[in-house]
C-alpha cells in the first residue's frame, strides 16, 4: 500500500482532539469549535446557528460532530442551515474531524462544527 502525505497549503486543519479540547492549527481550543479553512472559533452549541448560517457563500456543506457517538441534531438546526442553501452532514465527533481534513486536502469548500468528546 502506498502512503501519501497530506498536505494543506494556507487550510487549516483538525490536528487532533481529546476529552473536552481540539487542536486545531497547532493551537487547544476547549469545548465546542467551529473550524473552516480560515481557522477556528468556539462554538455554544446546538442552540447557537447565527455562526454557522454567517458561512453561507463560503462552504457548501459542513459536518456536526455530535460528540463521542453519532447523534441527531435538533430539526431546528438542521431546517434552518438546509434552507439557507448549507448541507448538513451529522456523524460523531472523530468522524467529522476525519472527513473535514479529508476534504480540506481536496480543496474542498467544507467546515466542521463539533463538539468535544
Amino acid at each position: 500500500m502506498q502512503l501519501n502525505e497530506v498536505t494543506f497549503a494556507e487550510a487549516t486543519p483538525i490536528d487532533g482532539y481529546g476529552p473536552g479540547f481540539f487542536r486545531v492549527g497547532g493551537q487547544v481550543m476547549r469545548g465546542a469549535a467551529i473550524v473552516t479553512e480560515t481557522g477556528a472559533r468556539h462554538w455554544a452549541g446546538f442552540e447557537d446557528a447565527q455562526p454557522l448560517l454567517d458561512l453561507l457563500g463560503d462552504i457548501d456543506v459542513i459536518f456536526v460532530g455530535t460528540g463521542p457517538e453519532i447523534a441527531h441534531i435538533p430539526e431546528g438546526l438542521r431546517g434552518q442551515l438546509e434552507e439557507a442553501g448549507i448541507g448538513v452532514e451529522t456523524m460523531s465527533t472523530p468522524a467529522a474531524c476525519r472527513t473535514y481534513n479529508v476534504l480540506l486536502s481536496e480543496g474542498r469548500r467544507v467546515a466542521a462544527a463539533v463538539l468535544p468528546v
